[in-house]
């Protein structure tokens, strides 16, 4: 059995507390877990649009993301205190990096060594061990990494640099991030969401400017980058407070732990932690409505999934379907479980003949640990990711309070996430059990 423990949902927690561009002077505060949470949208959109026909192929490319994702997240937690400029001038020489990898890993093997107890973490200690050694492999998969990075990145940027025209350094912020978007520009799709001018590849005719600026792709990455901007329980003070989009990425953390934990298969792995990332992605488009008034009654839930998906037609996925992206609307549609009603409901994809195919049909969480357990069924969770979704809002609630922020509200949802979940087993881990955890 998986060993999921408080410590690391904590430590997942974590980047939630961590400010970035905290010599610059900011409109806001950019925080660590959403500057991740973007970047892994973007590296999802490069993997779809860079992974090859094959679908084996695609997976494993995605797979591999995912995991380097959460290994480059762990990573930066623990050398927060570290900027860039000195990060990249310690990898330069080898003995001093070698120092700094092992205090790195000596710092994060108790929270993710338990993980591979008995096997049942499928080896992710080891790999993240490999990784963080040797994290310039140079393949595809760490070029989509490095392209969504420097998005992510220089998306901050272009807001922070109006505010900070007297800064020296800005000059030269700027020109490093165009000369590493511009050494991936050979990813399909990038040069389409890089549509400031500033960050352009040089050689950038009229036209083609005008046509990044107009691209669907690229304003639907920057629309993702919205949900920054949009708090979590607006009407509560929280410490820290958390946006939409850092939320999503805990729960997609969350979620790829336990599928490690329901030995899921790699396609349903991929797809749990995916959904997660973008579960959340209607409330850009109709802001952040709290659980209870949802749940006031089954017409108005209704009514405002009605209205999300009217939205995200009309927002979203018709721009790309008409610029030609009608995979990357199929699987958004998929992950937010357009055709069956939710995307906590568990999907696979099956045809009139039972085989694999791309009908996503709702079937039974039982169903799917056994006879669906296999990538040619594309298969997806449902009850899994909103126990994640849940323990993720816990957190943010159990923090606050420990935090010193008291309020009807936050003690609520506390005791109420944990009555709801309190008897809740997803395939052998016991939610209400981890929860208690949290005294």
């Amino acid at each position: 059995m998986l060993n999921i423990r408080k410590s690391l949902l904590q430590f997942v927690f974590a980047g939630s507390y961590m400010k970035r561009w905290n010599d610059k002077l900011r409109p806001m505060e950019f925080i660590e877990a959403d500057k991740q949470a973007h970047k892994m949208i973007v590296a999802w959109i490069l993997c779809r649009l860079n992974g090859g026909p094959s679908q084996a192929d695609r997976l494993a490319l995605e797979q591999e993301v995912v995991e380097r994702g959460i290994f480059d997240y762990f990573f930066r937690l623990v050398i927060t205190d570290i900027k860039p400029p000195v990060y990249y001038r310690i990898k330069t020489n080898p003995k001093d990096y070698a120092q700094l990898v092992s205090w790195v890993l000596s710092e994060l093997e108790p929270l993710l060594r338990p993980l591979d107890a008995g096997g049942a973490g499928g080896g992710f200690w080891s790999r993240l061990v490999d990784y963080i050694r040797e994290p310039d492999r140079g393949d595809l998969a760490a070029h989509i990494l490095d392209a969504a990075h420097n998005y992510a990145s220089s998306w901050e940027l272009g807001i922070l640099s109006p505010m900070n025209h007297f800064d020296p350094e800005m000059p030269d912020i700027e020109a490093d991030f165009k000369k590493k978007l511009a050494a991936r520009m050979d990813l399909a799709g990038l040069s389409e969401m890089v549509s400031e001018p500033r960050f352009a590849p040089p050689g950038r005719s009229a036209a083609e400017q005008e046509k990044a600026e107009r691209s669907a792709l690229g304003g639907f990455a920057k629309l993702c980058g919205q949900l920054r901007f949009q708090k979590r329980w607006s009407q509560t003070p929280r410490v820290p407070e958390t946006s939409v989009m850092g939320h999503m990425l805990m729960v997609a953390c969350y979620a790829y732990f336990f599928s490690l934990a329901v030995e899921a298969c790699p396609a349903r792995k991929v797809n749990n932690y995916f959904c997660a990332l973008f579960h959340d992605l209607p409330e850009v488009l109709t802001r952040d409505i709290i659980s209870p008034v949802k749940k006031s009654s089954d017409s108005l839930s209704e009514l405002v999934r009605e209205y999300e998906n009217e939205e995200l037609e009309r927002r979203v996925f018709a721009p790309l379907r008409a610029e030609g992206y009608a995979d990357l609307v199929d699987r958004l549609g998929y992950y937010l479980g357009v055709e069956v009603g939710s995307e906590f409901t568990e999907c696979v994809r099956l045809d009139d003949g039972g085989a694999a195919g791309s009908r996503p049909s709702a079937v039974s969480f039982e169903d799917l640990q056994t006879r669906y357990n296999q990538d040619i069924f594309d298969p997806k969770d449902g009850k899994l990711l909103k126990a994640c979704d849940n323990i993720a809002a816990f957190i943010e609630a159990y923090t606050a309070v420990r935090n010193g922020i008291s309020s009807d509200q936050l003690h609520q949802a506390i005791w109420r996430i944990r009555s709801e979940n309190s008897k809740l087993e997803i395939g052998g881990v016991h939610v209400g059990a981890l929860l208690a955890d949290f005294t």
